[in-house]
């Protein structure tokens, strides 16, 4: 049995999705809330196994949410519910540990399958998050405008600025429509450039300069 809590203000929503997710027998949802302060008081009182967390909320928003359980080590898996507006606010909430993403309009059993394989540790990001991704964050009139002392590529400079926001391989290989395996290799280029030795120490360096 998956434990699951619905975090959203609009309380149609956080209802509607509590009554599509309890017909799935393997799925139970044991509370819900409405922003962000009720989020970490429904961690703390239950064991979950993933949280659906509306991206925008009052009072504490989604990302701040994401943020404020990472620092307590809460080891939930957090699944952000967005809409296409919402594409500011993507990248942090990643960058804090987010697991995935999910468009609120999505068809009900795909929502299900995705909740089940958030547990089972997969990253999930559909294709139109990616393409939000690439197209507003990444785009490349916008790299041609960060500095770059150390002669990155241009794909080098996308993954060093990913690094620097905390992204892991998978997140990055994710988003960019790579393999893990190039992205290592991306890496591995980034720490001979900058003469460091692992992910903290070049995270650091690159966020003095990017």
């Amino acid at each position: 049995m998956i434990n699951i809590a619905i975090v959203d203000d609009q309380e149609l929503m956080r209802d509607g999705l509590r009554r599509i997710l309890s017909t799935y027998e393997e799925l139970q949802v044991v509370a819900t809330g409405k922003n962000g302060f009720e989020a970490l008081e429904i961690c703390k009182q239950h064991q979950l196994d993933v949280l659906l967390l509306d991206i925008r909320m009052p009072e504490m928003n989604g990302v701040e949410t994401v943020k404020r359980l990472k620092e307590e080590k809460c080891m939930v898996k957090v699944v952000m519910l967005t809409t296409f507006e919402d594409e500011e606010y993507i990248v942090q909430a990643m960058a804090y540990g987010a697991s995935g993403y999910l468009f609120k309009d999505m068809p009900y059993d795909q929502l299900a399958e995705c909740v089940k394989e958030v547990h089972e540790g997969r990253f999930m990001m559909p294709q139109k998050v990616a393409e939000v991704l690439a197209k507003n964050i990444y785009a490349p009139e916008a790299l041609k405008k960060r500095e770059n002392p150390y002669d990155f590529t241009e794909r080098e400079v996308q993954i060093a600025e990913m690094m620097k926001d905390g992204f892991t391989n998978k997140q990055i290989a994710k988003t960019l429509y790579i393999s893990e395996g190039t992205v290592k290799n991306y890496v591995s280029n980034i720490y001979a450039k900058t003469q460091t030795e692992n992910r903290v120490e070049a995270a650091n360096l690159l966020k003095s300069i990017f």
